[in-house]
């Protein structure tokens, strides 16, 4: 159902809004300066995601045919102690401090709160925002909504000209690129290393389908390590890369998306190995440049192993939470 509001329209996204999702998001990301960027392609992997319901769970503003707003959540299909709500969304530059952005989110937050008493929890529910901290004007409005910042993710940058040191393998540890047939291996490491982290619920496989070795998954740079001995799966690497990326700005981007080692094989140098075993092989393939994102609540000191393998801090997202 359409809803006037002076010469804007609102209603809820639909699969048909792609190209107007991508139109919306570069021109964002001309104000916000996130380094991303969008095609219809990737619009719509977002908008045929298992776990968004979009007819009760987004909303977009439009001034004729131009999306100049949206939101759109993600209801986590598991969850531990709190049931968590992914919220996305964002205002064209040329429509914010209009109550744009307000509106919004607070259609968010309702929307939340109705996906989760539909699917009967009984866990606390906990609305999680993620956005670069260059946003002007984020901070204000997540405040005003009782959003309270929690953390940060710190992104980093690899100039793979630079010099890339030697991957030195742990012992008893075996390196083997991404196949069909160790898919599975690579889900399970990043469920169980996630396992604690608030905004990586365990993904099911038909999540893992659509998130990750979907259009932009690059699995000849994408790398498990597994125990020689037993055969167990000890860590894993994933990479991704954005053609529309590399369309806007001549950089063709590796970025390494998920990097999780297995409990049992921490501080045995598992994630160094791969870093360097992929950053040789972004390389070799002709990436200009490897990115990598860091939480600044990781327990493992994520950002000095990425420090330590050439990469330099580069922008910084903030993640806001609101638990009711």
């Amino acid at each position: 159902m359409h809803e006037a509001l002076g010469t804007l329209t609102w209603r809820p996204l639909e699969r048909r809004d792609a190209k107007a999702s991508a139109d919306l998001l570069n021109a964002m990301e001309a104000a916000d300066q996130a380094g991303e960027f969008y095609d219809e392609e990737d619009t719509l992997q977002e908008l045929v995601d298992p776990y968004t319901d979009l007819e009760r769970g987004s909303l977009a503003v439009f001034d004729g045919d131009v999306m100049v707003g949206f939101m759109k959540t993600r209801y986590q299909p598991v969850g531990e102690g709190v049931q968590r709500v992914v919220m996305d969304g964002g205002v064209a530059p040329g429509y914010r401090r209009r109550g744009l952005g307000t509106r919004l989110l607070t259609a968010g937050v309702e929307a939340a709160k109705e996906q989760h008493a539909r699917h009967g929890s009984t866990l606390k529910l906990a609305i999680d925002v993620h956005k670069p901290e260059s946003m002007a004007g984020l901070a204000e409005l997540m405040r005003a909504q009782n959003f309270e910042q929690v953390s940060y993710y710190q992104h980093l940058e690899h100039s793979l000209g630079d010099a890339i040191g030697d991957t030195t393998v742990p012992a008893g540890l075996s390196i083997e690129p991404w196949a069909a047939e160790n898919d599975e291996d690579f889900r399970l490491v990043r469920n169980e290393a996630f396992a604690e982290d608030r905004l990586r619920a365990p993904m099911t496989a038909e999540s893992w389908q659509s998130k990750i070795t979907n259009q932009t998954f690059r699995p000849t740079v994408s790398f498990l390590l597994r125990d020689e001995v037993t055969g167990a799966p000890a860590g894993m690497l994933v990479t991704m890369s954005w053609d529309a990326d590399t369309a806007a700005t001549g950089i063709r981007d590796a970025r390494f998306l998920l990097i999780a080692t297995q409990p049992g094989y921490r501080k045995r140098g598992v994630a160094a190995a791969l870093i360097t075993h992929a950053l040789r092989a972004a390389a070799a393939e002709g990436y200009d440049r490897a990115l990598v994102e860091a939480d600044s609540d990781n327990p493992f000191g994520a950002i000095r192993v990425y420090e330590r393998a050439g990469f330099t801090p580069r922008l910084r997202f903030v993640s806001w939470a609101l638990e009711i």
